[in-house]
């Protein structure tokens, strides 16, 4: 018996148990996507999967509905990768471990999936039903989206006839989102200049803990700490304080996601270990207070370094390094004037990482507003060429911009008033989904996305509502009874 087996919709919930048994991390996704090739099958279910590994799953509509309109079912197989310190977990390879805890559900210690799984889920229990009332159907399930949409990049439209979507990858029952952000992703690349280290000093790491990371455009006017930046700050006050030599900084895992964790190596004059450890309790209380509301967790603390330091950056690429920490921009740079709360455009620090030769410094920009997308790249670029880094910029998508005639838009407010006596929110928001693209590649199609609860996404805490799926369930089956 599977650990969600108790749970109703039996269909939805046993899907979404099999798929976190499948290991879909971005980049990852051919088994999920195999899997799917091998469902469709077994239902007699038209079946395309593309040399990017995206599936489209066809369906015919059922009585009554067979000169509908054609209704596309969309989310992503991949989900973000995350675990905490102290967890054991092969995303390669090992299966999510769930739990249910009153009325949600976890993955112990790791990312739960759920962003976009649930879409998926709900898929394939209206695919494999006999008896659910619908239009006809094309599911398209992308992969890479993640990581800068490359499966959507890569998808031909003309494999798709519907010109109505349906998109599962929100987060929040009540809300329909009618349009998204842009983005590009860049990488800083800094040249690592090497220098011997002198005998006589000792090695530690500051470690920066205990803050709250998340979504980086769904998360970013929460004030939440960014440990990478937080560095950047404290080793550029060291800089001042006492003669140290950087070894490796490395922080964060996904671009896509406020970075949580940051690692410093310096080597120190054994003599100056008091003024240093003063240093870092100094900035603890610092951040302490600084993010008291947001981050009430958060430690900087100082070790011992355990490993054998052969090398450190040259004094310049020290000093560069530090610089980029806090030059790079992040954050909120502009609020919409137009939806009230809505962040338009920012920029996301959540990489750093040392390698054999350079310091690569990764980057997630997003604006709703393509002029300002590109402004903070040239701030970007800017900044690499007074430091003296190569910029990197990939991923570009577009903007999904709002429709004033969409006649989805009112069948699901319809519905949404019917069976909760009350309007559903529209709103747009200041993240990345396959819309845009999609809205591209299928020509100006008909969107919407809708989704259930889902909290503390891209973080070991992720976690899903049970009754808001079951809610959210119903409510997309009378959307569909309804397209006719």
């Amino acid at each position: 018996m599977g650990v969600l087996s108790h749970l109703e919709p039996k269909d939805v919930f046993y899907y979404f148990e099999e798929i976190s048994k499948i290991p879909h991390g971005s980049g990852n996704e051919k088994a999920l996507s195999d899997w799917l090739v091998k469902f469709a099958k077994e239902h007699n279910l038209e079946v395309i999967q593309d040399e990017a590994y995206n599936i489209i799953i066809k369906k015919p509509g059922t009585k009554g509905y067979e000169n509908a309109p054609v209704v596309i079912l969309q989310g992503h197989m991949d989900m973000v990768c995350e675990k905490n310190k102290d967890t054991e977990h092969d995303f390669e390879k090992d299966p999510l471990k769930l739990r249910v805890e009153g009325d949600y559900i976890y993955a112990t210690g790791t990312t739960l999936g759920a962003d976009n799984g649930i879409a998926i889920a709900y898929a394939l229990a209206i695919l494999a039903s006999k008896d659910i009332p619908h239009p006809p159907l094309e599911v398209l399930l992308t992969v890479e989206e993640e990581t800068g949409m490359g499966g959507a990049q890569k998808l031909d439209g003309s494999l798709l006839k519907g010109r109505i979507l349906i998109n599962m990858d929100s987060e929040e029952e009540g809300k329909l989102l009618v349009s998204c952000a842009g983005g590009v992703r860049t990488r800083h690349i800094l040249k690592i200049n090497w220098a011997d280290v002198k005998k006589e000093l000792c090695a530690y790491t500051i470690s920066i803990r205990g803050l709250k990371g998340g979504h980086s455009g769904m998360d970013i006017d929460k004030g939440r700490g960014n440990s990478n930046k937080i560095m950047g700050r404290i080793l550029n006050d060291l800089l001042n304080s006492l003669e140290f030599e950087l070894a490796e900084i490395n922080g964060g895992s996904k671009m896509n996601a406020i970075p949580r964790e940051c690692d410093a190596v310096i080597l120190i004059n054994e003599n100056d270990k008091e003024k240093l450890e003063n240093k870092i309790k100094e900035w603890d209380s610092i951040l302490k207070n600084e993010l008291s509301a947001s981050d009430p967790l958060v430690s900087v603390t100082l070790n011992k370094c355990d490993k054998n330091i052969e090398k450190v950056f040259s004094k310049e690429t020290k000093e560069k390094a530090i610089a980029a920490l806090m030059l790079i921009p992040n954050g909120i740079k502009t609020m919409s004037m137009h939806i009230n709360g809505l962040v338009e455009s920012s920029t996301n620090l959540g990489v750093v990482v040392t390698e054999n030769e350079s310091i690569k410094f990764e980057s997630a920009i997003r604006s709703s507003v393509k002029t300002l997308k590109y402004a903070i790249l040239e701030e970007a670029k800017t900044v690499a060429k007074v430091i003296g880094m190569e910029l990197v910029a990939d991923s570009d998508y577009p903007e999904w911009q709002y429709n004033p005639d969409s006649k989805l838009r009112e069948i699901m407010i319809k519905v949404y008033k019917e069976m909760f006596g009350k309007e559903p929110e529209i709103y747009a928001i200041h993240a990345g989904v396959e819309c845009g693209l999609l809205s591209e590649k299928l020509g100006g199609a008909d969107m919407i996305s809708f989704g259930p609860n889902l909290y503390d996404v891209h973080t070991p805490n992720e976690h899903m509502s049970i009754s808001s799926v079951q809610r959210m369930w119903k409510y997309l089956l009378k959307v569909l009874e309804a397209i006719k």
